[in-house]
């Protein structure tokens, strides 16, 4: 049998039960070893300012209240474990069938990143393919691997502008 794909799926969970259920989840994997059948599970967050009393704090806010998502191959037992943790209610999808996300959903959750192979060089000359600048020529200064960005220099109403753009909008000329 061909080993299949691990897939992103979401689950749904009583609220305020997401940091539970991953982390019975996570427990059932180690027990059982499971951990070919389970790449990851995660509990979006995204980090805020709140002002209390006049105090500035940073908290960590659930992106997606309500929901846990995996990252697994579908199989009985793990679809078992997954649906009979305690504080799951269901798999998304209909008639709690689950249904894994697709790329689109994926890139547009933030879940994952596509990889870019970028292959330009500091001085390299690109063109801008997308976006507000789309058309325009300029000169590469800086890459910054890990924002996945390009700073260039374009001549804007004929004057030189450093700007920085994402990997993925700019095609070498």
């Amino acid at each position: 049998m061909a080993q299949q794909e691990a897939k992103w799926y979401v689950v749904h969970t009583y609220s305020g039960y997401e940091n539970k259920v991953k982390s019975s989840i996570e427990k059932i994997i180690e027990n059982r070893g499971m951990h070919h059948l389970f790449e990851q599970l995660m509990v979006p967050v995204q980090e805020t300012i709140e002002v209390k009393n006049g105090k500035k704090k940073a908290v960590q806010r659930k992106i997606y209240p309500g929901y846990v998502l995996l990252k697994m191959i579908m199989t009985d037992e793990t679809w078992y474990v997954v649906r009979n943790t305690r504080g799951v209610t269901s798999f998304v999808g209909p008639a709690s069938k689950p249904v894994p996300l697709t790329d689109e959903e994926i890139i547009a959750m933030g879940i994952e990143m596509p990889e870019f192979e970028l292959d330009l060089e500091i001085d390299e000359i690109v063109r801008i393919i997308t976006g507000p600048f789309e058309g325009s020529v300029g000169t590469v200064t800086d890459i910054n691997p890990q924002k996945k960005t390009v700073s260039i220099t374009l001549s804007v109403f004929g004057r030189e502008t450093q700007v920085e753009l994402d990997y993925h909008i700019l095609q070498r000329m």
